[in-house]
C-alpha cells in the first residue's frame, strides 16, 4: 500500500489530545495503518508571530485512498475537531492543522493538491517531527536533514512523552 506523510498543528484547546483523536480518525477513515508517529513537539507560530505556540507531530500512514481522497478525508477531520478553513486567518490560530507532506513518490502540480507539499522544505516545525518518523529522509530527491540545517530551530521542543 501507498505511503503517506501527514503533518499535525494546532495551538487551540488540547492539542495533544486532539493529536490522539485525530490520529484514531485518520486510521479509521482511511482504512490506514499508523506506521509511525513522530513525539510532539512545542514550536514558535509561523507567518502569523502574534499567537501561542503550537504544538507539531507527524504520522506516516499506509492508505489505499489515492491522494486526493485522502486531502479531502484529512479536511474532513479538521473539520470535525472546529477548523473552519473558509473563515479563517491564515497562518492563524487554529485547532487542528493536518497537512499531506507527501505520498510515496508522487508529485502533483494541482491547484487543489501539490505534492509534495510545497512548504516542506521552508518548515523546520514539520521537518523536525518529519525525520523522527521517515526511514530514509529524502523526498524528491531533497535530504531533509540537509533542508533542515538551513533553517532555524529555536524555539523548538520536544515536549515529554505523555503516560
Amino acid at each position: 500500500m501507498p505511503r503517506a506523510l501527514i503533518a499535525l498543528g494546532g495551538n487551540v484547546g488540547d492539542v495533544r489530545a486532539t493529536f490522539d483523536k485525530a490520529i484514531a480518525n485518520i486510521c479509521g477513515m482511511t482504512q490506514a495503518e499508523l506506521i509511525a508517529r513522530s513525539p510532539d513537539y512545542a514550536t514558535p507560530p509561523w507567518g502569523d508571530e502574534q499567537q501561542d505556540r503550537f504544538v507539531n507531530a507527524c504520522v506516516a500512514i499506509e492508505t489505499a485512498l489515492d491522494p486526493h481522497a485522502l486531502l479531502f478525508t484529512l479536511h474532513k477531520i479538521e473539520k470535525r475537531f472546529g477548523r473552519d478553513r473558509a473563515n479563517e486567518r491564515r497562518w492563524g490560530p487554529r485547532t487542528l492543522d493536518l497537512d499531506l507532506i507527501a505520498y510515496d513518490d508522487a508529485v502533483i502540480n494541482r491547484p487543489d493538491l501539490t505534492l509534495p507539499h510545497p512548504r516542506l522544505f521552508e518548515r523546520a516545525f514539520v521537518l523536525v517531527p518529519l525525520l523522527d518518523v521517515v526511514p530514509d529522509p529524502v523526498i524528491a530527491g531533497r535530504s531533509l536533514k540537509d533542508a533542515l540545517a538551513g533553517l532555524s530551530t529555536a524555539g523548538i521542543e520536544r515536549l515529554p512523552d505523555r503516560d
